[in-house]
C-alpha cells in the first residue's frame, strides 16, 4: 500500500466512522426527531453515486467507505421513518 492509498483509507475510515454515533443515538432513543429526512435522502443518493464512481474506477478506499457509509445512512433513514 502506498501513501496515497493509505491517505484514502484513513479518510474513508474517519468519514465513515463519523456516522456510527448518530446511528447508535437514533437507535437507542428510538427517535428520528433530530434527523432531516430530506438531507439524509440527498446525502444517501450522493453516497450511492460515490460508490458507483469508486466501482467504475476500481478504487477500493472509495468502494469500501461508501458501502459502509451507505449502509449507515440508509439505516438512519429507515429509523427516521420507523420511529416517527
Amino acid at each position: 500500500m502506498n501513501a496515497t492509498e493509505l491517505i484514502g483509507y484513513l479518510a474513508a475510515a474517519f468519514t465513515t466512522i463519523a456516522f456510527i454515533p448518530p446511528v447508535l443515538h437514533t437507535w437507542r432513543l428510538r427517535s428520528g426527531h433530530g434527523v432531516s429526512l430530506g438531507m439524509y435522502a440527498i446525502f444517501t443518493s450522493g453516497v450511492a453515486l460515490w460508490l458507483a464512481y469508486g466501482i467504475l474506477l476500481g478504487a477500493w478506499p472509495i468502494i469500501a467507505a461508501n458501502v459502509v457509509t451507505l449502509t449507515l445512512a440508509l439505516s438512519i433513514i429507515v429509523m427516521k421513518i420507523r420511529y416517527r
